[in-house]
């Protein structure tokens, strides 16, 4: 089983039961909706379809709603196109059925940018620079030419544009995002941390509690990287719309950064947007395509997405299985001792004790050689900060609640095992004993287990204990000679 968690998106190619069945055997952890498509009715038809599979088979799979926000496009352009050329002068305006002129329905976008502005359609298949604005037009000069169709995107990068991150319709989606009990929810056009604090006030007085992960794809939001890690509980590198606000070159040295960012504190982060594009029409990716998902791992990536290579393309479970088998192949070099070193260094800088305990955990699992750590946890807290520790051995959380199994589904390394719910060390430790037996542990084998004391409160780790398998399948105390 690869460490890395693989997000697949669920579209017309892979919507059907078999599909979804074959996905979830070849490695999909973490389902993602995408709310720019479809209608309430199909997204809560696929939710009922995943859950289903998912408990028929077995398996833990979280679900992602993401949200559309803010789209910027032309309006309708004659019929056919307009194919334009280097240098051509072409006047937008916000009013609809002017002949000489093409439609951009969006005064907030014309407003904001100003001469020498750049304007990008679609992924930057044609491109403008704005020469002049004049009332509420604005006179360009094609510099990168090309076919300009009708309701093609737009981007403006470098612009500060004052609209909310979240549509009307947006704000309609969060009603049945909460109603069919999503385990995250990915916000769009995040910029600072404010954008992110309107939607939790949203889901607030809507009485929504899902975990928030903020999609990275505007420039302003790469100013604001720690403050809006704090306010979120997972990240995505939106490589796409992000390789559009930034220059190309510069994206692969921010995904880093974003990654570093979140490894941190333990935050889960997503790399996404065609990792293995070249899948939507072929069965094999690239070799330059799986060395993408393979520095993403070295990074220290909680998981690696799909998009179109699952949503639309021809081969969406060899896209998974592919995934898989480069994240289990690098895993198997991935520089666990780069990451000890790390750990020891990060070990006299953390600010809590369920960071401390975390950090000590590993440190204890690597000098007795242990086979497993073991979580307990109510919140996901604690495995969160193990994870981000990269320990050689498996990470074992065990939870009795459902959400907290299922949102772990996106946390590098950790199994999650749903147990009975205790309420002493030893209802603990009998829980724990039990949930590991499928793994087949052999008499001696060692476990790190941490936990919290007294049960029952969230976020507060401050135990670790090192057992034995006994002869007879259950745990022991360590107790050596003196």
């Amino acid at each position: 089983m690869a460490r890395t968690k693989i997000v697949a998106t669920i579209g017309p190619a892979s919507s059907n039961p078999d599909t979804i069945r074959s996905m979830l055997a070849a490695g999909m952890t973490v389902a993602r909706i995408n709310f720019s498509h479809g209608e309430h009715e199909g997204h809560a038809a696929t939710v009922k379809m995943l859950r289903e599979i998912a408990k028929a088979e077995g398996k833990v799979l979280a679900i992602l709603a993401d949200l559309q926000g803010p789209k910027l496009r032309l309006g309708h352009v004659k019929a056919g196109g307009m194919q334009l050329g280097q240098g051509d002068e072409i006047t937008l305006t916000p009013r609809p059925g002017q002949p000489a002129m093409i439609h951009l329905p969006h005064p907030d976008l014309i407003q904001a940018v100003s001469a020498d502005s750049r304007l990008v359609i679609g992924d930057g298949e044609v491109e403008f620079t704005v020469v002049e604005k004049k009332g509420d037009t604005l006179r360009c000069t094609v510099t990168v030419p090309g076919m300009l169709g009708s309701h093609k995107g737009v981007s403006a990068p470098g612009v500060d544009l004052r609209i909310s991150s979240m549509t009307a319709k947006d704000k309609i989606d969060v009603d049945l995002i909460r109603d069919l009990d999503f385990d995250f929810i990915a916000l769009s056009f995040v910029r600072s941390a404010a954008d992110v604090l309107e939607l939790r006030e949203l889901m607030d007085s809507k009485n929504c509690d899902i975990p928030i992960i903020a999609k990275i794809e505007r420039s302003e939001a790469i100013e604001h990287l720690v403050e809006i890690r704090d306010v979120v509980e997972g990240m995505m590198v939106a490589r796409g719309d992000l390789g559009i606000d930034v220059p190309a070159e510069e994206v692969p040295l921010l995904q880093k950064r974003i990654i570093q960012i979140c490894n941190e504190t333990g935050t889960p982060v997503i790399t996404a947007t065609q990792m293995l594009q070249s899948m939507v029409n072929h069965p094999r990716p690239t070799r330059a395509e799986a060395s993408d998902v393979a520095n993403a791992i070295l990074d220290g990536t909680d998981a690696v997405m799909l998009s179109n290579e699952t949503a639309t393309g021809k081969y969406p479970v060899e896209s998974v299985l592919m995934m898989k088998q480069i994240a289990e192949n690098i895993e198997k070099g991935f520089p666990y001792h780069i990451w000890r070193n790390k750990r020891q260094t990060q070990s006299t800088q953390t600010t809590t004790v369920t960071e401390a305990i975390s950090a000590a955990s590993c440190e204890v699992a690597e000098q007795v050689d242990a086979r497993a750590i073991v979580a307990t946890t109510t919140s996901g807290y604690s495995a969160r900060q193990i994870s981000r520790h990269r320990p050689r051995m498996p990470i074992m959380a065990a939870s009795p609640s459902v959400r907290i199994q299922r949102q772990l589904a996106l946390v590098w390394g950790v199994e999650c095992l749903l147990v009975p719910e205790f309420f002493d060390t030893d209802e603990m430790l009998d829980v724990t004993v039990k949930a590991l037996k499928p793994f087949n542990l052999n008499s001696g084998d060692r476990i790190v287990i941490t936990a919290g004391v007294p049960f029952g409160r969230s976020a507060i780790t401050n135990l670790i204990q090192v057992h034995s398998i006994l002869a007879n399948g259950e745990l022991g105390m360590d107790i050596e000679d003196e």
